[in-house]
């Protein structure tokens, strides 16, 4: 069998992290091994071939030139890592799966600008935190993530209140829910998919453990990490 490639999957520092477990869950079903990152869990960033930034707080809104007098969950220390994580990732080509806060990140590096909050623009879409695959996306057609997951529409779960506004330097949209309001970004010319919901808590529906197929596919066909 052919060796597992490692995959950093950032999140959360809590001892429990339900999001961790399902990630990693994820990616052993697809031959892939999971590595924590946090601010508790230091992992060197040349020893892994892919990478996962995961969902959790809200993104300090000084770095989309956000309202800062808006009440906000944040976690600096937290941004800070992520950033330099994907900072990373962009200046190396490494695979790079962005999952709800996280895909806000990515873009936010690239110079996107989010919704702040979204609450208000919902007209079609419940906005009821969930798990469950309640809410409805469109994909592009003709778009990479459509041919990742093998479908045009999907049933996901919704967990935010801030998605993506403008997108950011090489970013496409090509996933909208029922408000027009984005759910999934892929790049024109790098290894990088952002979606706005949880496919970690979806890993049971085929076209959602196929997004993690294709982040442990993309990194073994990548060079190997150094030792």
């Amino acid at each position: 069998m052919a060796e597992r490639p490692r995959v950093a999957v950032t999140g959360s520092s809590r001892r429990w992290s339900p999001s961790w477990w399902c990630t990693r869950l994820a990616l052993w079903l697809v031959g892939a091994e999971a590595v924590r990152v946090s601010v508790r869990h230091p992992v060197p960033e040349h020893s892994v071939a892919a990478l996962v930034i995961g969902g959790g707080d809200d993104i300090s809104p000084e770095h989309y030139d956000g309202d800062l007098s808006m009440p906000v969950r944040t976690d600096p220390e937290r941004d800070q890592l992520e950033m330099r994580w994907i900072s990373h990732a962009l200046a190396t080509g490494m695979p790079m799966l962005g999952i709800c806060r996280g895909a806000q990140l990515i873009n936010v590096v690239l110079g996107g600008q989010l919704h702040q909050d979204l609450r208000a623009l919902r007209r079609l879409t419940y906005n009821r935190p969930g798990l469950l695959p309640t809410k409805q996306v469109q994909l592009a057609p003709r778009s990479h993530m459509a041919k990742v997951c093998k479908r045009e529409r999907l049933r996901v779960n919704s967990l935010h209140h801030q998605a993506v506004r403008s997108s950011g330097r090489g970013l496409k949209v090509v996933g909208r829910d029922l408000d027009q309001i984005v759910q999934g970004f892929e790049s024109e010319d790098e290894p990088i998919l952002g979606v706005q919901w949880h496919p970690e808590y979806l890993w049971y529906l085929p076209s959602q453990l196929r997004l993690f197929r294709w982040l442990a596919t993309t990194a073994r066909q990548q060079k190997s990490p150094a030792d």
